[in-house]
């Protein structure tokens, strides 16, 4: 899943490329707050407002957010040291469908999850059921083009899609060398692509790469049917232990999710190499949101407030992750140098799919993944 360091002249995508269960029973202190109903910082008195009625609730359930994904692991720590709260982290490895299943699963308890990291596809299917409208304090920052207008998902982080390996397998060219005996076994797809968006656009890259468009992925399942056959792909969600393990040691994944397997390997002197497609650069944003039935309304409101400040951008972007704002934070000079040294203070531009084409190649996989490479 993770990558090696972004040089100041790599991909940073640019914003303009853009995407019955049972009934919730506030707790007293989420009725006292009446923080379930703030749609922004200002609605609720300001930020420190937010703060101290989060500080009562003690919690925020965080879930599908690994330590290790585009720095994760600093976003949670400070955030627990500003404001002293518990951060309870449930599924890290989840996919954005295990976080809805778990919501809808959790629902009314206090374990359910109070804020989402969602891919789009997934995100956007559930827009008028799961999220509660809220705006950040810097709203206007973030591109109309790209977000809800309720401010019920917003981007927040994105990536290139690329092929992440063990150096000591040689040296990837081209997408086929994959098809070569020396992978027999230990090349991986980080999720389901009919649940989760890396998956979905691992297949977009491949497919482009294979002669095929963001319109068509077919040539892309084609391709994997190949690798399938000749015993090289295997239907395991890769992750850090898969990795060290030498279960996976070719992952397709975003730039982001390579950086901290390369620290890793390089620390103890090995090396784990990205290959990226010519012509096949895809790009897609994540997005968070607010639980409608977070049990921790304030505390899910002010870890929003927080991702989308300098402060926690500029971790997404030690990860290897380009925050949304990132171009405003360029342009006001609260960019971090360390920060800059990752990802760069450029723009490039990557593909993203249109809502219909990540809609079509969805119901396409759906009724071809499984039976082209088998099921997990």
């Amino acid at each position: 899943m993770k990558f090696n360091k972004l040089t100041k002249s790599a991909v940073v995508l640019s914003v303009a490329a853009v995407l019955a269960v049972p009934t919730f029973a506030a707790s007293s202190a989420n009725a006292a707050s009446k923080a379930d109903t703030w749609t922004s910082a200002k609605q609720a008195g300001g930020i420190a407002k937010i703060a101290a009625e989060c500080k009562k609730e003690g919690q925020l359930n965080i879930i599908a957010t690994p330590v290790d994904w585009a720095n994760y692991g600093e976003i949670i720590n400070n955030f627990k040291k500003k404001y002293k709260v518990k951060i309870d982290s449930n599924i890290p490895d989840g996919s954005s469908q295990d976080e809805i299943d778990q919501a809808n699963a959790l629902k009314g308890t206090k374990r359910s999850p109070d804020v989402f990291d969602m891919g789009t596809t997934v995100g956007y299917k559930y827009i008028d059921t799961h999220y509660a409208p809220y705006k950040v304090t810097n709203w206007a920052k973030i591109p109309a083009n790209l977000k809800d207008p309720q401010g019920r998902l917003t981007p927040n982080y994105t990536g290139v899609m690329t092929i992440g390996y063990d150096g000591a397998l040689g040296t990837i060219t081209k997408l086929d060398d994959l098809l070569d005996p020396k992978f027999k076994g230990v090349v991986a797809l980080n999720g389901d692509p009919t649940k989760a968006s890396a998956g979905l656009n691992g297949l977009f890259m491949t497919s482009l790469a294979s002669g095929g468009t963001l319109d068509d992925v077919s040539k892309g399942v084609e391709w994997f049917k190949k690798l399938k056959a000749a015993g090289n792909f295997i239907n395991v969600d890769p992750n850090t232990a898969t990795i060290d393990s030498g279960q996976t040691r070719v992952v397709f994944d975003w730039t982001y999710n390579h950086k901290s397997h390369s620290d890793r390997f390089k620390a103890a002197g090995k090396s784990w190499k990205t290959f990226t497609p010519k012509g096949a650069e895809v790009g897609s944003w994540y997005n968070a949101g607010v639980s409608k039935w977070a049990p921790h309304p304030a505390c899910a409101r002010l870890w929003m407030e927080f991702l989308y400040t300098a402060e926690g951008s500029n971790s997404w972007a030690k990860g290897g992750a380009s925050p949304v704002i990132w171009p405003m934070m360029i342009k006001d000079k609260t960019a971090s140098k360390d920060a800059i040294a990752v990802i760069g203070s450029g723009t490039g531009v990557a593909r993203v799919a249109s809502a219909a084409q990540l809609a079509a190649a969805n119901t396409y996989l759906v009724a071809n993944w499984a039976a082209a490479v088998g099921t997990r």
